[in-house]
């Protein structure tokens, strides 16, 4: 398996410069940047700066797919080829916006691709490759486990030339963030179709539409996730145009199976760099510390700690990279056990590779003065976005046993 091609090794070679010249350096000033916005919700200045300087540098919109190369300057990206890049950008949490490459935006544009009108795709698709403005994908519902994509009850119906939404979401990741223009959401248009999984439609409500409501932000072990944040939002009697509704009625669920999938598999890509920049930080701290008379790196225990996450990154990667090599050559839909078994593994693995590392750092492992903390929160949110871990292990176990006992 060849893991990566030359144009993704050229890519990879510029990004990671970037990352050392433009991103690492500033780390400090975008955490207090943040901590001393009047709006956490708010654009800030530099995060605009490093986007100009990425977009003249080449390094914009890579995770296009090659069927939509037009929409690209590199010709598009296999996931085998995207994979290192969102690997290195995972390293610093934030640093994926930089790129246009941070999620909701990434899955949400790739919706526009696959199912956008072209009059969609212009009003929406062009600035959000642009990063002139954020999008949110509304799904998750607290009345309901929404673990079943099936269970969601906002309504959507027809009155006259219009949709009429209400119901209401939480954990819209992006909703609050000042920048987010643009929803999809999905409701329930046809709930008495026989066919539970065309029950559902996807619709596009522009964010300043009268009756969206942004609730609140919500907090993730205390994280708010800012400035991109995730909001409760009501849809008290919203209106939109007819011609607002993604790829036709009854189509929610198999566009929201078509836009999970991928996102999975970038959450795991950058949980790889989040945890591969928590082993090199552990290993530089247990060279520096002593306890008992010797430095923390001639402890047994933390030579086993450090070899077991070493091993665990490395397993993690290889399972990434099978996993995108089976949708590179075989699509998205032979490779849903694969995608499976990385989604249930990748984050609970690296969740636990962080967690040694942040105990190997005592107490100052548990505070933001590093990035762990904050990484260990993506991990655990990563087992439920998306689909808990649950349902897709109880999907996947299906599958072996039906491939294996006949």
């Amino acid at each position: 398996m060849h893991t990566v091609t030359p144009k993704s090794q050229t890519l990879l070679t510029a990004l990671q410069a970037f990352m050392e010249r433009h991103i690492y350096p500033r780390e400090e000033e975008y955490k207090q940047a943040l901590a001393s916005a009047e709006d956490r919700f708010a654009p800030l200045p530099l995060m605009d700066e490093l986007k100009a300087k990425a977009a003249s540098e080449g390094l914009w919109n890579l995770f296009v797919p090659p069927d939509h190369s037009e929409y690209s300057d590199h010709g598009g990206l296999t996931f085998l080829e995207y994979a290192p890049l969102a690997e290195a950008m995972g390293r610093v949490i934030w640093s994926p916006e930089v790129f246009n490459c941070n999620a909701p935006d990434t899955g949400n544009m790739e919706v526009f691709m696959n199912f956008g009108t072209e009059a969609q795709k212009a009003q929406w698709l062009t600035p959000l490759l642009a990063g002139e403005i954020r999008s949110s994908y509304a799904m998750t519902e607290p009345q309901v486990a929404s673990s079943d994509a099936t269970n969601v009850q906002l309504s959507i119906r027809k009155d006259g030339d219009s949709w009429l939404l209400n119901g209401r979401k939480w954990f819209i990741t992006g909703a609050p963030y000042h920048r987010c223009k643009i929803l999809i959401v999905m409701g329930k248009s046809d709930p008495d179709n026989g066919n539970r999984h065309l029950q559902q439609s996807q619709i596009l409500v522009p964010k300043d539409t009268p009756g969206v409501e942004i609730v609140r932000p919500l907090t993730t072990l205390g994280y708010d996730d800012a400035p991109l944040g995730h909001a409760e939002v009501i849809f008290n009697d919203v209106r939109v145009p007819l011609e607002n509704i993604l790829a036709g009625e009854g189509r929610g669920f198999e566009i929201a199976q078509t836009r999970l999938a991928p996102g999975r598999m970038h959450h795991c890509m950058r949980l790889i760099g989040a945890g591969q920049r928590a082993l090199e930080h552990a290993c530089q701290r247990v060279t520096q510390r002593q306890t008992f008379g010797r430095p923390l790196s001639k402890h047994q225990s933390v030579r086993e700690n450090i070899s077991k996450s070493f091993s665990e990154i490395e397993m993690a990667r290889l399972l990434v990279q099978k996993t995108c090599w089976t949708i590179d050559n075989e699509g998205v839909k032979a490779a849903i056990p694969m995608i499976a078994a990385t989604k249930t593994s990748v984050p609970l693995m690296i969740q636990t590779v962080i967690d040694r590392c942040m105990q190997m750092h005592g107490a100052g492992g548990l505070t933001e003065d590093w990035s762990m903390a904050e990484n260990f929160n993506y991990a655990r949110w990563c087992r439920q976005a998306d689909g808990p871990d649950e349902v897709h292990q109880m999907a996947l176990g299906k599958q072996i046993i039906d491939r294996f006992s006949n």
